[in-house]
């Protein structure tokens, strides 16, 4: 497995719940299945007590995320930390069951987890995982969508660090409601500017009139 996938694991761990919508899909050890993959034997430890265990990393995790996001990088480290800590696995070099191109074995680190519960495990592995991406890539590589309500966790890998939002669908609600905005400001804009030139036109009328009155 690449390591960067181990950071995916944390991702889809918290973008199991959605607090701005209200939604939550970590209801059942099914879901939990799910987040390990179909061909995970570690999937199978899964029971009912590790849906709230599972809830409970997924928070801290956020956490990281958050912190993160609001530049707050040794909020962020410190977090890690206590998840790395209580959460540890022993790196190791795999693939003697794997070959490459020319048949020889793909050889690549690997990091094995020593779970008490399928949660130690998951948990094992996105905290490394995450661990690895922010010591590689920087603190502010952990991001938070900026479209609104959306706030799922992202890993930016982008080359000049611009990266936003979750996904290109949040990319363009976020560029459509900006553009929106921009109009209808636009346009109050416009209206208030007017509004002065229609009663400097009222004015004058007014005193057209007026001066015509006299005159007769």
């Amino acid at each position: 497995m690449e390591l960067a996938s181990y950071a995916e694991a944390a991702v889809r761990l918290v973008n199991t719940e959605e607090p701005g919508r209200g939604k939550d899909a970590l209801t059942s050890v099914e879901a939990i299945r799910v987040l390990f993959g179909p061909d995970s034997q570690a999937a199978r430890r899964a029971g009912d007590a590790d849906v709230t265990r599972f809830r409970a990393v997924r928070g801290r995790l956020r956490a990281v995320f958050t912190s993160a996001a609001e530049g707050d990088e040794v909020g962020a480290v410190d977090l890690l930390n206590s998840l790395l800590l209580e959460f540890p696995v022993s790196p190791q070099i795999s693939g003697h069951d794997q070959r490459d191109a020319d048949g020889r074995p793909d050889w690549h680190m690997h990091l094995a987890e020593h779970p008490s519960n399928a949660t130690a495990g998951y948990a094992a592995i996105a905290a490394m995982g995450l661990a690895i991406h922010l010591t590689q890539y920087g603190v502010d590589r952990l991001g938070l969508c900026g479209a609104a309500p959306c706030r799922n966790a992202y890993l930016d890998t982008s080359t000049n660090r611009s990266r936003r939002y979750c996904s290109d669908r949040c990319a363009t609600r976020a560029n459509v409601a900006a553009y929106r905005a921009r109009k209808r400001r636009e346009t109050e804009k416009s209206a208030e500017s007017a509004e002065p030139a229609e009663r400097t036109g009222r004015t004058a009328e007014s005193s057209h009139r007026s001066v015509a009155r006299r005159e007769r």
